[in-house]
């Protein structure tokens, strides 16, 4: 179709290496002067200079300043899952797992400040949950490293007219997010002060919430698409239901607080372990 090759156009375009170099070199300014600037508010806050909400911990603690960095790099990172969506699958949830490790560090940069040390330690819910992010981002770096271990093992498919063909109407989905992505960023930004925003689980309902709900739309309708393609291979048809099944498992986890959230988590990054290590047993049996 003409309005695909014309959008996998404007993707290359959008996405050309100039412009991932442009934006990847915004972000780390962006990045270190929300650094000084987040740590100067804070210093200015805990000597009277100005006067803030003592309670948010955001707004009194340093190490919190690396809150704002990271949330950075995490929609830098949203655009780069944007930009490998055309790719395939695999890369696709692999990016997905990046980015909720990521955010699960920045949880625990908030949760830090929050640490209760005279106290016994299995009394205090915040120490806890600290514990279970530190045990859990471990179990899925982990997790992560033994999926890219397994997406390197795959031989990767020739690439005949008809898969170009499905590049480009991948291109064509991925580029409808970028315009969505802007407008639930700005939107993010315009209503956070309106928000009641007294943990990190309501931060995050101000985007990522919104963006996994959207990323698993965009996940149905490249599925759909595909079975033009790959409608006689029942593993890739499995492997790519299965990743969907991932993507909303981790839609959940935002939904979801303390241990429910982070199991949800784990859950999703190993049950897309165990549909890629099947695929990949199953392309040996049929490649052969």
């Amino acid at each position: 179709m003409k309005l695909f090759s014309l959008s996998a156009n404007l993707f290359d375009k959008a996405f050309s290496q100039k412009n991932r170099n442009f934006i990847e070199r915004l972000t780390i300014w962006l990045a270190l002067f929300g650094f000084i600037i987040h740590l100067l508010i804070i210093l200015m806050n805990n000597n009277g200079v100005i006067n803030l909400n003592s309670e948010y911990p955001l707004l009194t603690s340093p190490i919190s300043a690396i809150y704002t960095p990271f949330s950075i790099i995490l929609y830098y990172e949203v655009f780069l899952l944007i930009y490998y969506l055309p790719r395939s699958f695999t890369t696709s949830v692999l990016k997905q797992f990046e980015i909720i490790s990521l955010i699960l560090i920045r949880r625990i940069f908030y949760d830090i400040p929050k640490l209760e040390i005279n106290t016994n330690w299995l009394k205090n819910s915040d120490n806890l949950q600290l514990v279970y992010d530190l045990i859990g981002i471990l179990i899925i770096f982990f997790l992560i490293y033994l999926f890219s271990k397994i997406k390197q093992e795959i031989i990767p498919s020739k690439k005949t007219g008809d898969v170009q063909k499905f590049i480009k109407s991948k291109k064509a989905v991925s580029l409808f997010l970028i315009p969505v992505m802007a407008f639930l960023f700005l939107s993010s930004v315009i209503n956070i002060n309106s928000l009641s925003i007294t943990s990190f689980y309501d931060i995050n309902e101000v985007f990522y919430n919104e963006f996994f709900s959207l990323l698993i739309i965009a996940d149905v309708l490249i599925l759909l698409l595909s079975f033009e393609y790959y409608s006689e291979r029942y593993s890739q048809i499995m492997r790519n239901t299965g990743f969907i099944i991932c993507t909303v498992l981790i839609r959940s986890s935002f939904s979801a607080s303390g241990l429910s959230s982070l199991l949800l988590i784990i859950s999703s990054i190993l049950f897309g372990l165990l549909i890629l290590k099947i695929y990949s047993a199953m392309n040996k049996i049929e490649i052969s």
